[in-house]
């Protein structure tokens, strides 16, 4: 796996169109003048499109990370990146990483 590093100011999207967030950067490592996020903080979710649990099994509403880099490690925990795998609760969906930064890669 190699990519490029995510970090808070990426725009990460349910496949539902929800806006997720890291709920714990990495204050320590900047990528662009923003914290990157590693593999150990979930992210939740907020405007996911999918109904209640009457119509549906949505919406989504945290995303905890599946895959992260190999090679690059920030506090000992290894550093998200452009192609990491995210599953969504409680739908089980993935994330999809749209828009990072395009200056530092890891592996």
């Amino acid at each position: 796996m190699a990519g490029f590093l995510l970090h808070v100011g990426a725009t990460v999207l349910c496949a539902h169109g929800g806006q997720a967030q890291a709920t714990a950067p990495n204050p320590r490592v900047r990528v662009g003048g923003q914290p990157i996020v590693t593999q150990a903080a979930p992210h939740v979710v907020a405007g996911c499109a999918l109904p209640p649990p009457t119509a549906g099994n949505g919406p989504c509403v945290s995303a905890q990370w599946l895959s992260a880099a190999t090679r690059v490690r920030a506090g000992g925990v290894p550093v998200l990146l452009q192609d990491s795998q995210a599953t969504c609760v409680p739908t089980g969906t993935p994330l999809n990483i749209v828009v990072t930064q395009l200056r530092v890669k890891g592996t």
